[in-house]
């Protein structure tokens, strides 16, 4: 072999890999400096979001959304009080937090809030009268917790002129919690809301120009269908006068007189809130009932839905477990981890007497009842054990976080709803044939057995929430998505007045056009007197004709 030969070869080898790392080299200074542009030009299209939180699981959902426009590299601010209980100022977040003052402690308003839920949950249902007014008392109470958060942070000058020279976009918020359409106002901002709904619709038709056929529609909160017989629509009936007449979910002379005083003009709330550009729904046509909306309602349910992700070790060993008969999902949520220990007792007598293995989220004295098949959890991964292919049913309390994770892994449902919103949520999924429903107070052992054979083993149900399901993922744009375009494009637009029906500037009168029915009755009422007169006259003369002929 020719010595020259082989270290040329080497030479040229060297030169060929000097060559190759000089190109990767350029090639990844190429993607680095596009990376870097397109952050650059990203940061200049993006804004800042001004945040009025929720608590428990409105706040989980308005998370994601924020969660997607930091992600699109949008400045997110919220503005937390000191008593809020799901925010940590010592936490590392890519949310900025700004807290303010308040008198309440962390505690006491943790609390405040168990002891309404509790309530509420205590609530005799002998007579729709009287237990929502004690609904509604119990609204009005947290109303005024919230009402004071309000006041604390309009009247610390220093943190509205802090806000002042921040600059912001747009401000999020939930219509439940009012407050962000002060700030907004405050600011001269436009703002949007992040919305499930309010008892018997009475915000969004009082104050978002909501239409609402009853006819056909279901009042929220009635637990009916859109298919009704004659006197299910008599209740619907009743529902809307009741809600539209009797009903606030607000102590509205309160916050009427509190929003006058801060703005130093007469106003009400209805009005400060009919001033959203865009309403984001977190439902869709997987769940809601067909029927009208305004143009600035955007439907995105299942926002914070994803795909599964590995369950821990342990837990998947207890899944595999199960072989063929697969295994159950049960929580009744945040609010709810602690069942009565008689309660507790029924409900796992019930799951011990079935194949599946079950995962049960549950705080609290283990029950005597407890089978070998349950094992019981602080915490579960919820979406990733409904998505996991052994799961066969899930036991919920009706939450609509949940209901959406299990339509968009299509599992059916036992239903066990508790307060709130949940029994209509479930009277919905029970309407679409995708669950069971037991009541809570009464239920026993043998309610819950039967139900959770019926949605396992009658491939109805599973094949109705396979059949949600693939509605649900049949989208020209992922809800989230969705949710993050609209909040982009009222930053984008300065608002999106365009898109905010007429109806508001209307009275109320106006609206139903009760002045036009009026005036045409009036017209018609009019022309029958006239023509009664003309007729009456003519008969009179005529008869006095007939007289005078008659005597001559």
């Amino acid at each position: 072999m020719d010595i020259t030969t082989g270290n040329d070869r080497k030479k040229q080898q060297m030169k060929n890999k000097a060559l190759h790392c000089a190109r990767m080299s350029v090639k990844w200074t190429s993607v680095f400096l596009l990376l870097q542009l397109s952050c650059y030009i990203n940061f200049g299209n993006c804004g800042k979001v001004l945040v009025w939180p929720t608590e428990f699981s409105l706040w989980m959902t308005m998370r994601t959304i924020l969660d997607e426009l930091v992600q699109r590299g949008h400045e997110v601010t919220v503005l937390a009080s000191s008593a809020s209980i799901l925010f940590d100022p010592n936490s590392q977040s890519t949310l900025k937090l700004e807290v303010y003052p308040t008198s309440l402690t962390k505690t006491e308003y943790k609390d405040f809030i168990l002891q309404q839920v509790n309530r509420w949950l205590d609530l005799p249902e002998d007579t729709f009268w009287s237990y929502y007014s004690q609904v509604q008392e119990i609204m009005w109470t947290f109303s005024d917790i919230q009402r004071k958060f309000c006041k604390d942070v309009v009247s610390n000058k220093k943190l509205m002129e802090k806000l002042q020279e921040s600059k912001f976009d747009v401000v999020l918020a939930d219509a439940v919690i009012p407050g962000g359409e002060l700030l907004a106002e405050l600011l001269n901002i436009p703002f949007v809301y992040s919305l499930r709904f309010t008892p018997g619709y009475s915000i969004e038709k009082h104050s978002g120009g909501f239409l609402f056929p009853p006819s056909y529609a279901p009042v929220v909160m009635s637990e009916l269908s859109d298919q009704m017989t004659f006197m299910e629509r008599v209740t619907n009936m009743i529902y809307v006068l009741y809600f539209q007449f009797w009903f606030q979910i607000f102590n509205m002379k309160k916050w009427d007189q509190f929003y006058s005083e801060v703005l130093g003009r007469p106003t009400t709330l209805c009005e400060t809130v009919g001033k959203a550009d865009i309403w984001l729904i977190r439902t869709n046509w997987d769940f809601e009932f067909p029927q009208p909306y305004q143009p600035n309602f955007e439907f995105v349910g299942g926002l914070h839905c994803k795909p599964v992700k590995p369950l821990p070790k342990e837990m998947e060993e207890f899944v595999q477990s199960s072989g063929e008969d697969g295994i159950v999902v049960f929580s009744l949520g945040s609010l709810l981890q602690n069942v009565p220990e008689e309660k507790a007792n029924i409900i796992a007598s019930a799951l011990a007497q079935i194949p599946q293995k079950v995962l049960w989220r549950y705080k609290g004295k283990t029950p005597s009842t407890l089978g070998t098949n349950t094992q019981l959890y602080d915490w579960i991964p919820q979406n990733d054990l409904l998505g996991h292919p052994k799961t066969k049913a899930f036991v919920t309390h009706g939450g609509i976080n949940g209901i959406y994770e299990a339509i968009y892994h299509g599992v059916p449902m036992v239903g066990i709803p508790i307060f709130g919103d949940q029994p209509d949520n479930i009277a919905h999924m029970k309407a679409k044939g995708a669950a069971v429903e037991i009541n809570f107070k009464t239920m026993t052992s043998e309610d819950l057995l039967r139900a959770l054979r019926t949605v396992i083993n009658d491939s109805f149900y599973k094949e109705n929430a396979m059949r949600l399901s693939r509605i649900h993922h049949e989208q020209p744009v992922k809800p989230l998505d969705r949710a993050a375009f609209w909040i982009e494009f009222v930053m984008r637009h300065k608002g999106a007045k365009h898109l905010r029906p007429a109806v508001h500037n209307l009275t109320w009168f106006q609206h139903y056009s009760i002045d036009v029915i009026g005036f045409l009755l009036a017209c018609v009422v009019t022309a029958i007197f006239l023509v009664t007169k003309c007729c009456l006259f003519s008969w009179s003369k005529f008869n006095k004709t007939r007289k005078i002929e008659k005597r001559e």
